[in-house]
């Protein structure tokens, strides 16, 4: 079973509309304008982000591999989604904080099922994690943009999850199938997309409370 024939975005046309999307979205510049407290911000927000594709790629690479650091990578990787969650509280409090980091873990948890069953070519499993892990996407979106619905559009947000997903997908496949130097190429352009979508985020916080800043 090929994790991306699962997908129906085409590399080529994944990369057109995030193109798009990165032109529309804020860019760096707009997040790190102002007080040095927001650049801190911009900051943190981009290194949470970094540490989820990071520890992701590990657990790729740990599953396709069968490595023993496996479990320690996803207790790691699931430490990051707390992280994440732990951020925003500040700005839309303790229970959509934990809102947050429950959709993340069950992001991270599902993704890890994706693999398992696709390294394991069982289609039917890895048809039904798929289908949970883009509805998954489809709650994180609805739920960032109801927390901050002028500066994301939750048609904008949907993209860029489906758009992360994808990537990823590409990447995951491109490691099972033992494509290193495609699967390096698959985790730059996930770094490059998280980028933008942490510089989105930490700009639309700071758009939404000028005053914490």
């Amino acid at each position: 079973m090929k994790f991306r024939s699962l997908l129906t975005s085409a590399g080529g046309v994944l990369l057109l509309a995030l193109g798009a999307w990165a032109v529309s979205s804020c860019s760096s510049s707009d997040a790190k304008t102002g007080s040095s407290k927001a650049t801190a911000f911009h900051d943190d927000m981009r290194k949470l982000w970094e540490e989820q594709i990071l520890y992701t790629r590990n657990f790729i690479i740990d599953a396709a591999a069968g490595l023993p650091e496996q479990q320690a990578t996803t207790d790691r990787l699931l430490k990051n989604q707390d992280d994440i969650g732990n951020a925003i509280k500040a700005y839309y409090g303790e229970e959509n904080g934990s809102k947050l980091t429950t959709l993340l873990r069950e992001h991270i948890s599902t993704a890890g099922e994706l693999v398992t069953a696709s390294k394991a070519n069982d289609t039917a499993k890895a048809q039904d994690a798929q289908t949970r892990w883009f509805a998954n996407a489809d709650q994180i979106a609805s739920f960032l943009s109801g927390a901050n619905p002028k500066n994301w559009p939750e048609a904008d947000m949907k993209n860029m999850m489906h758009d992360h997903l994808t990537l990823t997908a590409a990447e995951a496949t491109d490691q099972l199938k033992g494509n290193w130097q495609a699967s390096i190429a698959d985790y730059d352009k996930v770094h490059a997309e998280i980028l933008s979508m942490a510089d989105m985020l930490s700009a639309g916080i700071v758009k939404q409370y000028p005053d914490k800043f």
